[in-house]
Formats: C-alpha cells, sequence, structure tokens
C-alpha cells in the first residue's frame, strides 16, 4: 500500500492544540534552518580544524547572516509540496509523493535560473521568491535526481548508490503530517526519498527521522518516538543499519558525560543513518537546544547535516520560543521560512475553510495553485 492509498485520519483542532502545532512545526523549521546555518561553515572542517579555526569550543554560534544550505531549501519545498497536496485534494488528485517531486522540481528550477520564471502558471509563491535562487551546496544525488521530469519510485529509485543524508535533512515536513498514522508517514517518507536516493539505508533513514519528527509533533517524548520508529522500521526490508544506527544512538546516552568522543563513536555522520543516529543522540543529550545544537555540529564530518537534522528535532520538541532569540533573529530567510510555517499550520488545521466544495479562497489559491 503506497503512502497514497489512504488519506489522514480525522482530528478536532481546538484553538489551544492550534496554537501548540504552530509552535512546533515553526520550532521545527527553524530549528532545522538554524543547524544548517550553524553547521554549514565547518561541514569540510575535522573537529581540530573547527578547533583551530574556532577555538578550543569549537563553533560557539551562528557565522554572520546565518546563511542556510540546500537542506534547508528543500525542506521549504517539501513543506509546499504537502500543502498542495492537501489542495488538490479537493480534485481527486490524491498523491502526495507526484505533488512534492512536482515541488522538488520547482526547487531544481532553483538551482539552474537566474530567478523566477514569471510564464510558469504552477509557481506558486514560495518557487518567485528571488533570493532562494541561489546554488547552496547540493548534493549530485539531488541535482542528478531532479535533473529530469522522470520521478523516482521505491521500485525504479533515483541514484540506487546514494546513501548520504540529503533525503533525510528535508524530510522533517512528513512528520508534521500529525493527522497522518505513523506507518503512512513513514511511507510517504520513503517514497518521496527514493525520488533521489535509492539505497536503502537513506531512504530508510528518511522515513525513520519522519516518523520520530511525527511522534515529536503529537507531543511524545524522543525517547518514545525513537522507539516506536525502530518498531515500524523492522517491518521494512534492508532496515539493519538504520536500526543498528538509532539503537546505538540509545545506548550511547548511557556510555558516559556528553561529548564529542561519544559522538564520534556513532560515526562521522556521511552515511544518512550516521547522521542521523549523531543528531539523535545530541538532541536526547542536550541541555538546551544551544548545547544540542553545537554538540551536533562540532565534530568530523558533514555538520550542516547534523546540525539540520538535530535543531529539527529539538525544535518540534519543544516548540519556537525554546530556539535562542539571537540565533533566530539572524537567519537567512527567517520570514520566508515563518510564513511557510503559518501557511502549512493554518492549512493542516482550517484547510476545509479555505478551499472545497463550493469554497475557495483566491489569494489561498493564488499561492498554492492547483496546476
Amino acid at each position: 500500500m503506497t503512502a497514497a492509498a489512504t488519506g489522514p485520519t480525522t482530528s478536532i483542532w481546538g484553538r489551544t492544540e492550534q496554537q501548540d502545532f504552530r509552535s512546533r512545526v515553526r520550532g521545527s523549521l527553524l530549528g532545522g534552518a538554524i543547524g544548517d546555518a550553524l553547521g554549514a561553515p565547518v561541514t569540510p572542517l575535522t573537529l581540530d580544524a573547527i578547533r583551530t579555526r574556532y577555538g578550543p569550543r569549537g563553533v560557539t554560534g551562528p557565522a554572520a547572516g546565518g546563511r542556510i544550505t540546500a537542506a534547508t531549501q528543500l525542506t521549504l519545498f517539501t513543506v509546499d509540496g504537502l500543502i498542495r497536496a492537501q489542495v488538490r485534494r479537493d480534485t481527486g488528485a490524491w498523491h502526495p509523493p507526484t505533488d512534492v517531486h512536482r515541488a522538488y522540481l520547482r526547487w531544481s528550477a532553483t538551482q539552474r535560473d537566474w530567478g523566477p520564471d514569471e510564464r510558469r502558471t504552477d509557481n506558486g509563491w514560495l518557487a518567485a521568491e528571488e533570493w532562494l535562487y541561489s546554488r547552496r551546496d547540493p548534493t549530485r544525488p539531488c541535482l542528478l535526481g531532479l535533473a529530469d521530469d522522470v520521478m523516482g519510485t521505491l521500485d525504479r529509485p533515483k541514484n540506487p548508490d546514494a546513501r548520504d543524508a540529503a533525503a533525510v535533512t528535508r524530510s522533517g515536513p512528513f512528520g508534521l503530517l500529525v493527522g497522518w498514522e505513523p506507518q503512512l508517514v513513514l511511507q510517504l517518507a520513503v517514497e518521496c526519498a527514493a525520488q533521489t536516493h535509492g539505497d536503502p539505508a537513506a531512504y530508510l533513514s528518511a522515513g525513520a527521522f519522519a516518523v520520530v519528527v511525527h511522534g515529536l509533533a503529537r507531543g511524545e517524548s524522543l525517547d518514545a518516538a525513537v522507539r516506536r520508529a525502530l518498531g515500524l522500521l523492522a517491518q521494512r526490508p534492508g532496515h539493519q543499519p538504520v536500526t543498528d544506527a538509532l539503537q546505538n544512538a540509545l545506548g550511547a546516552v548511557r556510555q558516559g558525560m556528553p561529548g564529542p568522543d561519544l559522538v564520534a563513536s556513532l560515526g562521522e555522520g556521511h552515511l544518512a543513518q550516521d547522521a542521523l543516529a549523531v543528531a539523535v543522540y545530541c538532541a536526547l543529550v542536550g541541555e538546551d537546544i544551544r548545547h544540542g545544537l553545537l554538540l551536533a555540529v562540532n565534530h568530523d564530518g558533514p555538520s550542516g547535516a547534523t546540525g539540520t537534522l538535530c535543531g529539527t528535532l529539538l525544535g518540534a520538541l519543544h516548540g519556537e520560543t525554546a530556539l535562542p532569540p539571537g540565533w533566530v533573529a539572524g537567519l537567512e530567510g527567517r520570514s520566508t521560512v515563518l510564513e511557510l510555517a503559518d501557511d502549512f499550520a493554518m492549512e493542516m488545521t482550517q484547510g476545509p475553510a479555505l478551499h472545497g466544495p463550493g469554497i475557495n479562497a483566491p489569494g489561498w489559491l493564488a499561492r498554492y495553485p492547483r496546476a
């Protein structure tokens, strides 16, 4: 059964529930972007090189300008695709993987075009944001997988040998579909990850990450959310590398004071499952968001990826008000991230008041065209 075989479960949203949900959506997207900006400048550096450049404590805050990378760009387009899927559901064209793939193709255009193509009728507002038309270290599998209109599937995935974390870093928004059952969240995330990353460990890491975010967005503890993901992974062929990585992350919590040595024991993060393990461990042991994020980026390996994943988890767990205000204030594209987060929360909680039989808010459909 694919994720498109059934829709979300019905939920009732009161004012308090809506406010909590919006805070977690904002926290997740802002937290991921902050972790991205925090770790990106030191991604190519070893821990020793980081300390040589920044001092014995390593990175202590985002660089001036808080520049995000392709990880955050793709995350934003994941959100855009999920909103479009909900809007298009009224037409009977209910296939979220296709809508997310179309969103990723719009992102791909930002990597090769000078600016928004005003001739395109399906851009909506996000693909019209000129600041996104900038290549920010996208991985080769993302560029190759989205270089044409053919959509990778689990039966015929793109880049079968792609094992990096780029499909994982963009998959947090699937977990924000709190009205869905977790097994459907997992299925949707792995289907969309296979559009660029065909190695089972890579796309199952994306699915596991989405399930963990889903648990946090529903108010579960991080430990409980990870264990739920482990239970769902056990049913999937090729799950063992991801299962082992997550179990190692849980086990490392009990092995002493948090520090770079324990982070290093989980792998450098070049493989998707290792980046996920590092992020989960740092989120579990972090005294607060600041401490967890700094632990996640001060290590050998792709600090941008581990920072993005850890920030997404901590933001979904604690909500936007727990994020370091100075780091939020200096984040590149903050207004876009917040605008998209609020649109997502509005669509998921109040969608029937925006579009449906006899109800069509023109402004909303201009932002998220059904075309």
